[in-house]
Order: C-alpha cells, then sequence, then structure tokens
C-alpha cells in the first residue's frame, strides 16, 4: 500500500458494508458508500480540470462530503489544500493565489466572491450535504497508482510569526503516520472514534481521520465540538481525541464520570500544551489519564506517551517510531540530556519542504537533513519530551531568557487560576517585561500572586504584571495567540520600569 485510499480501499473490499461514517443526524455510511462518494467526487473534480498533481482547494464547514471530498483527492493523486472557511476573503485571496489551484470548492454562500481570486473552477459544497461537486458526470477521472514520493496535501501554517506557508505533504508523509499511529495506539477495525475536530486542520483530518481510514475503524462524525453532543454519542465511542480547551469545558460538566466514560479505551490531546492540573483532573474525575502528544503541521505526529506505560503530565512523551528527534543549543552543539534548546527532527513524515519558497526550505532544515522545528525542549535520560514553547514565544528579560512554559506551569499550581499565557512585551529597563495573562473564577490580588510566584521562580521569570481577563485570544485548535497579547498590551510598561 502506497496511500491512505490504497488502504482504506483494501478495508472496503474485504468488508464492504461495515459502517464508516456515522452523521450524527443522517443514516450510517458503509464502506462501501464512502468509496462510491469519494470515486464520484474524483470524477466530478476531474471534469471540472482537476488532474494528477493538481492542487484542489477547499474551503467549506465540516461535513461527512467535505471529509470524503478529501478521500477523493487522495484516491485520484489530486493535491489536497484546506483551508479555514473562517478566513476572511483577503485571507482566502492570499491561500488561493499562492496555492495556484485548479478546482476550489466552497459554500454557496462565497462562491461568487472566490471566483475572481484566480484561474480555477469553482464548485460548491454546503454543510447540508448538498453543492456542484456532488453533481454526476460522465467522466472518469485517470487511473492513479500513487508514489510515495507523489505531493498528496497542502497545509499552510497558522502564519503567527510571518506570512503562512504551504507544507508539501508526500503520500508517504500521510501514510507513514497514520500506519505507526495504528500501531502505537492499538487502533483496529473495532474502534469507534467520536469526531469532533475540524477537518480544515491535520489533527482532525490526519490524525483522526487517516488513522481511522487506516485501521478500517468507524467515524462518529460531529459537525463541532459541544458537550451535551459528546455525553449523547460517547457511550458508542471507544476514542475520542481532542485540543485542551475541550477537555477543560468537559472538566466544567457533571456528567464527567466513569459511569459517562469509564468504558472509553483512549482520550488523546494535542495540538496546543495540556497542562498537568487539567491531566491529573481528568484522571479524577473520568478515570482515564489522557494521552498527550506532539506534532507539527510540516511533520504530522513526532512523539507520544506510550499506550501502554507511563503517561507523564507535562510531557509528550518519547519520538515515535521512525523519528528521529535531538535537542540543539544556541550554541550550535547537541544537548546533553536535561539541557534546553530547540528540537530538531527527521524521518518518513516531515515534509520535503515549503511550496514555491526555495529559501525558506533551505532556512528550515539543517545540513544533514533534519527539520528544524522552532519549538523549545528538553529531553530526559529516558527519552520524555517536555516542551517550554516556540523560540519565537521565548522572553528575554534583563539578558536572561526565559521560557513561557514554565512560568505558566509555576502559575497554574496557584489556587483561583485556571489558565495563564505569559509573554514579554516591551520593558525600558529589561527590554521585555516578563507579563501573565490569567483566568480564574473570581478576582485574584495581583501583588499576591507575583509573590506568590516568586517563592518558586527565580526573580527574572517571575511575572512584574498579572492581567485578569475574561478570555484569552484563541485560534480554532484551542491555542493562545501570543502576537495578540503582545500587541494588546505593547505599552504597558511604556511610562516606566517595574
Amino acid at each position: 500500500m502506497t496511500s491512505i485510499a490504497e488502504t482504506f480501499r483494501a478495508h472496503a473490499d474485504a468488508d464492504p458494508d461495515a459502517e464508516c461514517i456515522v452523521p450524527h443526524d443522517r443514516a450510517s455510511w458503509s464502506r462501501q458508500d464512502v468509496l462510491d462518494r469519494a470515486t464520484s467526487m474524483a470524477d466530478r473534480l476531474y471534469a471540472a480540470g482537476a488532474r494528477t498533481g493538481s492542487r484542489v482547494t477547499v474551503i467549506v464547514e465540516k461535513s461527512p462530503e467535505a471529509f470524503v471530498l478529501y478521500l477523493a483527492c487522495n484516491l485520484a493523486g489530486y493535491v489536497y489544500h484546506p483551508a479555514n472557511s473562517g478566513y476572511t476573503d483577503a485571507e482566502l485571496e492570499y491561500l488561493i493565489q499562492d496555492a495556484a489551484p485548479a478546482v476550489v470548492v466552497c459554500g454557496s454562500n462565497r462562491s461568487e466572491t472566490l471566483d475572481g481570486f484566480g484561474d480555477y473552477e469553482t464548485l460548491t459544497l454546503d454543510q447540508d450535504g448538498t453543492g456542484s461537486v456532488l453533481d454526476e458526470t460522465d467522466t472518469a477521472h485517470r487511473p492513479y497508482t500513487a508514489q510515495p514520493e507523489d505531493w498528496a496535501a497542502l497545509l499552510y501554517t497558522s502564519g503567527t510569526t510571518g506570512t503562512p506557508k504551504g507544507a508539501m505533504l508526500s503520500q508517504e508523509n500521510l501514510l507513514s503516520r497514520a500506519q505507526t499511529l495504528v500501531k502505537a495506539w492499538r487502533f483496529t477495525k473495532a474502534d469507534r472514534l467520536l469526531h469532533m475536530l475540524p477537518i480544515f486542520h491535520a489533527h482532525g483530518l490526519f490524525v483522526a481521520g487517516n488513522t481511522c481510514l487506516c485501521a478500517g475503524a468507524c467515524l462518529l462524525f460531529e459537525p463541532a465540538f459541544s458537550p451535551d453532543h459528546f455525553f449523547d454519542r460517547v457511550q458508542d465511542a471507544t476514542c475520542f481525541m481532542a485540543v485542551p480547551t475541550l477537555y477543560g469545558r468537559l472538566l466544567k460538566d457533571t456528567r464527567l464520570a466513569p459511569s459517562a466514560v469509564g468504558h472509553m479505551r483512549l482520550f488523546t490531546s494535542g495540538s496546543a500544551p495540556l497542562d498537568a492540573v487539567a491531566s491529573d483532573a481528568f484522571e479524577a474525575r473520568a478515570g482515564s489519564r489522557i494521552l498527550e502528544r506532539y506534532g507539527m503541521t510540516e511533520t504530522l505526529m513526532l512523539t507520544s506517551n506510550p499506550y501502554d506505560g507511563d503517561r507523564r503530565a507535562g510531557t509528550v512523551g518519547p519520538p515515535l517510531p521512525g523519528v528521529a528527534l535531538r535537542i540543539r543549543k544556541d550554541d550550535g552543539r547537541i544537548a546533553e540530556t536535561g539541557e534546553v534548546g530547540i528540537v530538531e527532527v527527521s524521518g518518513p513524515n516531515v515534509c520535503k519542504g515549503y511550496f514555491n519558497l526555495p529559501e525558506k526550505t533551505a532556512e528550515a532544515f539543517t545540513e544533514d537533513g533534519y527539520l528544524i522545528t522552532g519549538d523549545i525542549g528538553v529531553m530526559s535520560e529516558d527519552g520524555y519530551v517536555t516542551l517550554q514553547g516556540r523560540k519565537s514565544d521565548m522572553i528575554i528579560s534583563g539578558g536572561y531568557n526565559v521560557y513561557p512554559r514554565e512560568v505558566e506551569n509555576a502559575l497554574l499550581d496557584l489556587p483561583g487560576i485556571d489558565e495563564a499565557v505569559v509573554f514579554g512585551v516591551p520593558h525600558p529597563d529589561f527590554g521585555e517585561g516578563v507579563t501573565a495573562a490569567i483566568l480564574g473564577p473570581a478576582r485574584v490580588d495581583e501583588q499576591a500572586i507575583i509573590a506568590q510566584a516568586r517563592e518558586t521562580l527565580a526573580n527574572y521569570k517571575t511575572p512584574k504584571r498579572i492581567i485578569q481577563r475574561s478570555d484569552l485570544p484563541k485560534n480554532a485548535m484551542g491555542k493562545v495567540d501570543r502576537k495578540v497579547l503582545r500587541a494588546e498590551y505593547v505599552d504597558l510598561f511604556k511610562t516606566g520600569s517595574e
């Protein structure tokens, strides 16, 4: 097998009537139903101008049809390019013009606007399962046999530190990760994954979706997360994948108990750090320990806490099979055990580079082929990786490096703080002032929190200001946008030093 589609076809041939997708409000689809729909969509895309290697840009709301559209592209050798339907027209114009697709599939409410951004055919797909991409055609797509190096997907980085870059993922990148996760997380055709994540992002599309397609597992498909839908459907599930924000919402729900979720064999968390306090609280309430892992758009999954063994709260586990991971210090040497530095990785899951950006691609890789992730991490003696943030988020205060995650963990240990995000803003004396934005159930005393934090943190790491907020700016995957916070508080220390 050389592709996700070929692997799924083998499952369909073996048991065509097995349940594959169970929508939240419609009859279930068998494996053969899914394969037939994917083949029909591949034909329709071909009739619209897609060919092997063509980009197909997809800007639609989550639906079973939208997921099958991804499978259709993989089946025919089209390069799947998903984009967040919540993006503005200006944001989408940049992505479409950069990707240069042969076909754009979007919601019918945006088809006229998006039709004018380039030379491509526009098709529609709406959340209710209607649209022109589903129209039947007498034209059949060309037979396609995938090669490992074939370009399969184009996913753009979030752009929080600059212009979004398009990571080019190959058939080998996608299939190798899915096969690894099937083994690492013990997925079988008996599994039923409660799917509540977006599918424009690697987490919901490739980690959840591809793993189930390769295992022959069933997807219980929900358009979005809600606690009510979770508890309505979790009795029929065996696995759940989510971001920390969703686990935080479940922890606030009185229905979370072993009686509701004790039958579940796997909960995983990713896309943003899961703090140890929330991990321990979930285990106490649900009777299950969340498995945290780590990946990137450019690499898919890199590390994972073990399915059997010590799932350490606050860590993302050892490297997965096939992944070479090392930590490099600022002075260029490879870090020793326990030393902090930049994570570098290589393996069959790592993309080959960025679309139309040879200079950025060259900058992203070392001479011996390791991707420089930009993540700050440390590895224990037995191989567990702990992340301490992005290099771009590191604060330099008074000449000292401050890693936000270390400060956030210290704050989360204090009473009255549910969430904490640490960032640096300009400071007249220190260059950058360590600042924390927090959420909590009640008002807290800023100076008291600072004093408590100083008991466990060096003075240069201790926040100079604590800002209590009613919410934090987050993207669709639950990651806090520090860029927004830095911009909002850029003048916080303008009048003098603290």
